[in-house]
């Protein structure tokens, strides 16, 4: 018994160790928005890291030191590259060289709104079959809570070895926000929750190493809801901006100067916006997870499954207002010239991921409306069989009608309200200018 104990000691010790002397081989799977950040913070903190994704494409541009990730400069990339800290591989085997993996690949949902593991299904079996002892596993996708102790948990321990013993295992939501110049993935909390408290311990080592706030908590399982609570709030939160703009639209009241003046008061309310729709990898998907695990426990998620159906109508509302916009000037949107001011799903990034702007370009197009659209960030859009090439911003002189699906700070909006004979502003970009070419949301 006491050898046994002498055992657990030594692989502990031997794995802390490497991690406060900068010795653990780190390894990133899936290197995307939230991976590639990641490995260059470790990367940066003195760590030989190592990426692994199955896009081969990824692969060559992280070991070209070409970053396709906007908050990776690809300065910075290859400085690390060219220094020997970082690199990539498709090669699952390189785990066997491995102390520490981070799974961050992509969790979408089916088309039924639930869960698709497979991502992490894949990753985990490849993984295990270089599985060794001494490692420390965290899990960063977002997902259901439970996912960590009931899916991950038993693909490792057909391996044989112990939990909390032989090796360490951690869910840790990732929190990325791209484009934010503010915060980055060094300097946001990170929450951290294992499967045993030696687990929570060895990820809060790990992570104190490169990043500046870790925050541990008592399980996986609390660890996964907090991202799901994260954005669940501002999910039904947006909802309810949303659901106050189709209400003010009714009554000819200006929801954006509502919510101004609401946002005076010093406690028990924090200003939500209203858009176009949900975009991106977290907030139109993350609380579907939620909702769809709830629904297995028996209980109905009704405040997500309302404002998940509001915000899904919001396209719909946005293309209303184009064609009574349209109306008012005399124009059917048949035919019309409508051009898009902005694709990706926030203002500054190049991120497709979810946006509204394909629901609107789609709906306008099936109403028969010709459209274009300028995006800074995004030269070319497929959706619906036909691949559409971005314009100069000079395009929407000659459209009928201007819609701001998404305001970035390129565009020189002063230019565009001179030059356009009519447009709808879905992001209150025209805030500050009057003018009767505007329809607001």
């Amino acid at each position: 018994m006491l050898e046994l104990e002498t055992a657990t000691e030594t692989i502990a010790q031997a794995l802390e160790d490497k991690i406060r002397t900068r010795r653990a081989r780190v390894g990133i799977v899936g290197l995307g928005y939230v991976g590639l950040p990641l490995a260059v913070e470790f990367a940066n903190a003195g760590f030989s890291v190592t990426g692994i994704d199955v896009s081969r494409q990824k692969v060559s541009r992280v070991n070209a030191g070409d970053s396709y990730v906007g908050d990776v400069p690809s300065a910075t990339l290859a400085a690390l590259v060219d220094a020997g800290k970082l690199r990539a591989t498709a090669d699952f085997s390189a785990v066997q060289e491995l102390d520490t993996i981070n799974i961050c690949v992509p969790t979408p949902l089916r088309k039924t709104k639930d869960p698709d593991m497979s991502f992490i299904v894949s990753s985990c079996q490849d993984m295990a079959r270089h599985f060794h002892a001494g490692m420390l596993i965290i899990l960063e996708s977002t997902t259901y809570p439970g996912t960590t102790d009931e899916l991950v948990l038993p693909m490792l321990l057909k391996s044989g070895l112990q939990v909390g013993q032989d090796f360490f295992l951690c869910f840790s939501p990732e929190r990325v926000d791209p484009g934010n110049p503010k915060f980055q993935t060094v300097n946001i909390p990170k929450v951290v929750g294992g499967c045993t408290p030696a687990c929570t311990e060895m990820g809060r080592l790990f992570y104190a190493q490169a990043l500046q706030s870790v925050v541990p908590v008592s399980s996986t399982q609390v660890a996964e809801m907090v991202k799901l609570l994260e954005n669940t709030f501002r999910m039904i939160n947006i909802g309810l901006a949303n659901e106050m703009a189709l209400m003010c639209g009714r009554m000819g009241i200006n929801v954006w100067e509502v919510i101004d003046a609401a946002a005076t008061k010093p406690f028990g309310f924090m200003p939500f916006y209203p858009g176009p729709g949900l975009g991106g990898h977290c907030i139109p998907i993350d609380p579907f997870y939620l909702s769809w695990k709830t629904r297995q426990a028996g209980i109905e998620a009704r405040f997500i499954e309302l404002a998940g159906y509001i915000n899904g109508q919001m396209p719909h509302f946005v293309v209303d207002k184009v064609q009574n916009a349209l109306n008012d000037a005399g124009k059917p949107v048949k035919g019309s010239r409508i051009h898009v001011m902005g694709v990706a799903y926030k203002r500054d990034i190049d991120d497709l991921r979810e946006s509204p702007a394909l629901d609107v370009i789609l709906l306008l197009r099936q109403r028969g409306a010709l459209v274009s659209y300028s995006d800074p960030y995004v030269p070319t859009v497929r959706l619906d069989g036909i691949q559409l090439a971005a314009c100069p911003e000079e395009a929407a002189a000659a459209a009928d009608c201007a819609v701001i699906v998404t305001d970035h700070a390129a565009f020189d909006y002063r230019a565009l309200v001179d030059c356009s004979p009519l447009i709808v502003d879905t992001r209150n970009a025209l805030k500050h200018i009057v003018s009767d070419k505007i329809v607001r949301l």
